[in-house]
């Protein structure tokens, strides 16, 4: 049977599996700490020295009371449970994390409780329960090795000097950074003393006397231990510390402690879900209950604690970096501080479940697993007085630093916020005032009159706190004086209190009144209740407890409410979908983004991407054929009983409005119910049959048990057999019908490994911590990270691809800008951590640019030398450049890009630097160039890498880059559309069609360039000169240029073919075809035109492999195009009807697909308007359709002078009082035609016919107004002259359809920009 079940399926019947002490083993005398030497050896591999020479354990420099002992497991009861195997290792290691610690009888020696948890590899769980006390050690070697090894120390000091000391201080400092074993050992000592003068006096002591066996007792520490399937920790807590209480008392206690152990482990069972279980200790009844099937899955923690120690705020940012899977490292002296803000963020996690390395107690052998290049949760003790700053982390780029009693957290840069945060941490802050904690601040830090006596609750902690927070302290439960009298006022004042109820009924509630309220209730009732203290204080915990959660689970109950809706059900059955598992789409991620509200996108588009969402997923998906997962079953439950409820929910479905929690009352009192009311009570402990004479009591000491006795349960305990039997028959059947189809192992061993699919590595192994084992973790993450990779790399590709494939009209588009930036996101994540694998020297928080910086500063020193033995210059280079017409080729420089980012002052930090550095060299489609360009320098990497690091296994390291290498295929702009405040430089080159044409000596040119998101103004060129450099805030993509001259002089005429615009940061050149003429008198008489971009591919750049075919953008219609339309020569392609026909269809379709897309994934309107198969375009050839333009020995006629022929005709009719006979509407367009066609010829500006036409197809289309005057045109007898009577607009049945056409435009708000609109006055 699977070991998986033990935390919740076989067996969970029994209430505990095991009972172990552990302690100083007296045969075997004082052993140095094997993982202290261990730890000490993965130290010095670390710090490059030679581990050979590592220490074997033995710290002579420290005193040795201070020194790691190994502790033993002295003893388990009973020797082995079938469904949970008792791991000897974890246990000891977990149970006393430090090894043994002494004492004498000047130091304090006050129990201390923690809990630990052990995850197995396939997640499941059980817990420990830790009681650890001190007791006097009475073998005489033991006391005797310890004055011995206080001889050596003292007599290494006193012939020790000052180089020495020195050396070994900072030996010490570098223990205390990287929290070696021994600084952990000492911890305790420092955590424990009440003050830091006390301490530092015991520390003189020790340096004067130290231990000396003739005056001094020696203590040693000890510890009872309780592990369970289910976190019942307050129970085990109590049950442990009377066990100690029976040790020390004065008499010796009812029975034998075999009595009462024997009873816990096979007498007292688990509660049954929903009900209440009373069992007894040996002076007191306990009780503890669990919830029913349909509630929140039980959680003993207190979340109080863990939200007064980090503060409200705090909490919920850690909660926000925990379920975007960052890595967080808890960092307090406390065990069970860790535990408890470990198990209170994990458990509010609910419906998901945290599914990477979780060790919230890491033992100091297991400090290497910091360096694991995969999201976790691990705690790490602190010692006293250790700087933060002193303590080196592997990776910090994505690290969410969490110091617990410091109250003080550091986050990763750039996480998004939870949706509603502001609301949600105001309903928290209400249901934490009620219970009397204040939300604003973590508790103040501890400060403690007997340390380590006191259980780490805040019931039991204030008790210790000085009087003045006593008298007016929210967290006591006791109103302050002032809020107590606005209380009794509200109550004496009969208005007022209507004025509130009046107030409550309308909606509004008085939010303070009622917390007040809720603070003097509850503390009324408690005074009723007739409960113990404790029991008040663990009826009150567990109340506060479940309403947090509720208030969280509620959350993801609103936010969540329809996932169903998109989740992809694809496989027929269980066994074809776990084989191509990793190949399926299992969530319509697009469609469930396009669904939520626009605030909640940042968090929403990063936490789809977590393996906690997608297990989540998997498991709804399993649950067609296999029993729906617990926490699943009670989600699901839960969002069928809110669309019950809120029947008229599709109205509010994109709704950002919070909703609040509205069961609080009602779970409370469900918890309320049980522990009043107590469902079963378990048998008494009783005597057991034992041999007289044994268990023989000793005060202070805690006897050796009788392992006949405790090793075998009854043999006739109905519950246990037959709970037991129930769940094999169970078992069994489960994995027939899983497997029915599968006839060989092979099968059953692949769809195993697609179970765990993304669930590897997610513990690391306690037991067996050989070099040979870490080794291999080693090589599993660099697999993984391999995978990772290929992962990220395909998805980045399809998503893209898919898009793009949109762009060329097939499809439909399953990406947006959002997404892609969260994808690209965690590519950045995803380098930081592979850079930071085996890492060993770092300067700053990024260990991709700490490589980066080393690199360039190698370079740089290598150019210098360069230079100074042959400075040579690059004159004839730059000749070249100047006179050719063409852009000059950007080249690749890898230093370069850092200079620019570095020259970034937007941007703050290293992690910063490295996330623009990605971004710019993807944009560039060189980020696989640049990587393998770095680590080409193999020298460097071998300094700054350990041997077993992903960067130094060459096989990997050229795949990982071959993957990277893919997206080259693709275009991205996450460089220029997320740094949009940055200055660029830009290039312009204009390129006329002839060279003989550069006869713009008279004229003086001007370029104005602009993007979607601003333009650069108007720029003046220089004579003669074609090519210009400007600097200019971030534009964006380019969309238009308008070119330009000011007609001065003999020769103002110019033909240019096009203009070429260059980004010099990110290399993005624009191509604008232009093809015409400027000049007065020839082509329409344009001097000025506005010209649309396409993104140019150069040819080096094509050759070098980095090119790629996106589509193009839309372009400025080029001249062949304008030739046939204006007839210049009569030849050329001129489209029939139905090709115009649907060309203006496909331009109106375009304009409304534009805006049906999310508002930052538009793009450029004008494009749609004014490029090639725009609507102008489209609209023109309409207009050109059996146009009489050629004109024999006449000038070209152009389609704006029928428009303008046409408004004279217009204003003459309606002078001659024609138009006043025609219908009213139809006057007011007649005047609106005229008026915005003047306004055209009046402007300022020479944009020629073309552009005046183009210009009246954009007013007209933005003011609704074009549908309305093409009937206008139609009517006016000047169509007879200009048009032959085949064209187009002479059919009537052809301009109503177009009409119909146009008018679908009406419902989008059109915006021009500016360079289209300028000096335009209606």
């Amino acid at each position: 049977m699977s070991g998986g079940s033990a935390g919740s399926g076989a067996a969970p019947c029994r209430f505990a599996h095991y009972f172990v002490i552990c302690g100083i083993d007296t045969e075997t005398g004082l052993e140095p700490d094997q993982l202290a030497a261990l730890y000490q050896w993965l130290e010095a591999d670390r710090q490059g020295k030679d581990s050979a020479t590592a220490a074997t354990g033995e710290n002579f420099e420290q005193s040795p009371l201070k020194r790691t002992f190994k502790s033993k497991v002295l003893a388990h009861y009973p020797e082995n449970v079938e469904w949970n195997p008792f791991d000897q290792d974890a246990v000891n290691m977990l149970c006393m994390p430090k090894g043994l610690s002494f004492r004498t009888q000047t130091d304090q020696r006050d129990p201390q409780f923690h809990s630990f948890i052990i995850t197995k590899e396939d997640g499941s769980r059980t817990y420990g329960f830790v009681h650890t006390f001190y007791e006097e050690v009475t073998s005489s070697q033991i006391c005797s090795a310890m004055q011995t090894l206080y001889q050596m120390h003292n007599a290494e000091h006193a012939s020790a000097n000052h180089p020495t000391t020195s050396s070994s201080s900072s030996s010490s400092s570098s223990s205390s950074s990287s929290s070696s074993m021994d600084s952990l050992a000492g911890s305790l000592d420092e955590a424990d003393s009440p003050n830091s003068s006390s301490s530092s006096s015991s520390l003189l002591a020790y340096k004067a006397g130290g231990y000396d066996s003739s005056r001094d007792t020696l203590y040693v520490s000890k510890a009872l231990c309780l592990i369970t399937p289910m976190p019942f920790m307050h129970a085990s807590r109590r049950l442990l510390s009377q066990l100690h209480r029976a040790v020390t008392a004065a008499t010796a206690p009812p029975l034998p402690l075999e009595s009462y152990v024997y009873n816990i482990l096979y007498e007292v069972p688990l509660p049954a879900p929903g009900r209440s279980l009373k069992f007894h200790g040996v002076y007191e009844p306990i009780v503890c209950q669990r919830p029913g099937l349909g509630e929140l899955p039980l959680a003993d923690f207190s979340l109080a604690e863990a939200f007064s120690l980090l503060g409200l705020e705090n909490l919920i940012q850690v909660f926000t970096c925990t379920l975007l899977e960052m890595q967080i490292l808890l960092y307090s002296q406390d065990y069970q501080r860790l535990m408890t803000v470990a198990e209170g963020i994990t458990t509010l996690l609910f419906p998901f479940q945290w599914q990477h390395v979780y060790v919230p107690i890491l033992p100091a052998s297991l400090l290497h697993f910091l360096d694991a290049p995969v999201p976790y949760l691990m705690g790490l003790q602190s010692k006293e007085g250790t700087d933060r700053s002193k303590l080196e982390l592997p990776q910090e780029a994505n690290l969410c630093f969490v110091d617990i009693d410091n109250h003080y957290i550091e986050l990763p840069e750039d996480f998004p916020h939870l949706p509603n945060k502001t609301e949600f941490i105001q309903e928290l802050g209400e249901v934490l005032l009620r219970f009397g904690i204040s939300p604003n601040t973590g508790a103040p830090p501890r400060t403690r009159a007997c340390p380590g006596s006191t259980p780490s609750t805040p019931g039991r902690e204030h008790k210790t706190v000085a009087l003045r927070q006593l008298e007016d302290d929210g967290r006591n439960g006791n109103l302050a004086g002032e809020e107590l009298a606005v209380l009794e006022l509200l109550q004496e004042n009969a208005t007022l209190e209507r004025l509130h109820e009046l107030t409550k009924r309308t909606g509004v509630t008085v939010a303070h009144v009622e917390t007040l309220r809720g603070k003097v209730k509850a503390q009324s009732a408690e005074c009723q209740g007739g409960l113990t203290a404790a029991e008040e204080d663990e009826l009150k915990n567990a109340k506060l407890n479940i309403q947090l959660r509720e208030v969280f689970a509620s959350r993801f109950t609103t936010m969540f409410a329809d996932y169903e809706a998109f989740v992809i059900q694809s496989a027929p059955d269980l066994e074809s979908w776990l084989t191509n598992r990793e190949q399926m789409h299992n969530f319509d991620k697009a469609s469930f983004l396009s669904d939520q509200p626009e605030p909640y996108l940042p968090f929403l588009s990063h936490f789809i991407e977590t393996q906690m969402f997608a297990t989540f997923i998997d498991n709804k998906i399993m649950s067609q054929w296999e029993e729906k997962e617990p926490l699943l079953r009670v989600f699901d439950a839960r969002i069928d009983k809110a669309r019950l409820y809120n029947v008229q929910r599709a109205p509010s479905l994109r709704s950002s409005i919070y909703q609040r929690c509205s069961i609080l009352k009602e779970s409370a009192q469900a918890i309320e119910q049980r522990l009043m009311k107590i469902d079963h009570t378990a048998i008494h402990p009783h005597l057991l049959d034992m041999k007289i004479g044994q268990g023989k009591y000793e005060q202070g000491f805690f006897p050796k048990l009788q392992a006949d006795v405790l090793n075998t349960g009854p043999i006739n305990n109905k519950w246990s057999h037959r709970s037991a039997r129930a769940q094999r028959t169970k078992d069994h059947h489960r994995q027939q019908t899983e497997h029915l189809s599968l006839d060989s192992d092979l099968k059953e061993k692949y769809m195993q490994e697609a179970r765990s699919l993304g669930k590897n590595l997610r513990q690391p192994k306690l037991s067996d911590l050989s070099p040979a084992v870490i080794a291999q973790t080693n090589w599993k993450f660099v697999e993984g990270l391999l995978k990772e990779c290929r992962m990220k790399t395909k998805r980045m590709l399809v998503e893209k691809m898919g898009w793009e494939a949109v762009e060329l009209g097939h499809g439909e588009a399953n990406i947006t800008g959002l997404e892609e930036n969260t994808l690209i996101a965690s590519l950045c994540d995803l380098l930081e951590r592979i850079w930071s694998h085996g890492l060993q020297v770092k300067q700053g928080k990024s260990a991709l640019w700490s490589h980066l910086l080393h690199y360039q500063s190698r370079e740089e020193r290598l150019l210098e030398q360069q230079q100074v033995e042959s400075p040579v210059s690059h004159v004839p280079e730059r000749r070249k450049s100047d006179c050719s017409i063409a852009l000059p080729s950007v080249r690749v420089s890898l230093i370069q890009d850092m200079r620019h980012i570095q020259s970034m002052s937007e941007i703050k930090t290293d992690v910063g630097r490295a996330r623009a550095w990605i971004r710019l060299s993807l944009e560039k489609k060189v980020l696989s160039q640049h990587l393998k360009q770095l680590l080409s320098q193999q020298a460097l990497t071998k300094n700054l890498y350990k041997r077993y690091a992903f960067l130094r296994c060459e096989e990997e390291k050229e795949q990982f880059l071959f993957h990277l290498l893919s997206l080259n295929t693709v275009d991205y702009f996450c460089f220029t559309s997320v740094f949009t405040t940055i200055m660029i430089p830009y290039r312009v080159v204009i390129i006329p069609i002839k060279k003989l044409t550069n006869a713009m000596t008279t004229s003086n040119p001007w370029v104005c360039v602009s993007g979607e998101l601003g333009d650069s103004g108007i720029m003046q060129i220089p004579k003669n000169v074609l090519e210009t450099t400007f600097d200019c805030q971030n534009l964006g993509k380019l969309t238009t240029v308008q070119l330009g001259h000011d007609n001065a002089g003999l020769l103002a005429k110019w033909l240019v073919d096009c203009v070429m615009v260059r980004n010099e940061i990110t290399g993005h050149t624009y191509r604008f075809p232009c093809g015409r003429w400027l000049g007065k008198g020839i082509d329409d008489g344009s001097l000025e035109r506005v010209l649309i971009g396409e993104l140019w591919m150069s040819s080096g750049e094509e050759d070098s492999g980095r090119c790629c075919r996106t589509p193009p953008l839309q372009h400025s219609p080029s001249q062949t195009r304008r030739i046939s339309i204006t007839s210049l020569s009569g030849r050329g392609y001129k489209p029939t009807s139905a090709q115009i026909q649907e060309a203006i269809g496909e331009a109106v379709n375009n304009i409304i697909k534009h805006f049906h897309k999310p508002e930052k994934e538009r793009g450029s309107l004008t494009v749609l308007l004014c490029g090639e198969s725009s609507l102008v375009a489209a609209l023109e050839q309409f207009f050109h359709h059996g146009f009489k333009s050629s004109r024999l020995f006449q000038k070209t006629v152009f389609v704006w002078d029928f428009v303008e022929k046409a408004v004279v005709y217009m204003e003459s009719a309606d002078q001659m009082g024609d138009l006043q006979e025609t219908a009213e509407p139809l006057g007011m367009t007649c005047q609106s035609f005229c008026h915005y066609v003047n306004a055209i010829n009046s402007t300022p500006r020479n944009i020629g016919k073309d552009g005046k036409f183009q210009l009246l197809v954009c007013l007209g289309a933005r003011d609704r107004l074009l549908p309305q005057w093409l009937p206008l045109l139609v009517e006016c007898p000047v169509i007879q002259q200009m048009y032959e009577d085949i064209a187009l607009l002479r059919d009537r049945t052809t301009v109503n359809a177009l009409i119909g056409v146009l008018e679908t435009l009406h419902e989008f708000p059109i915006t021009l920009e500016a360079s289209l609109i300028k000096c335009i006055d209606l």
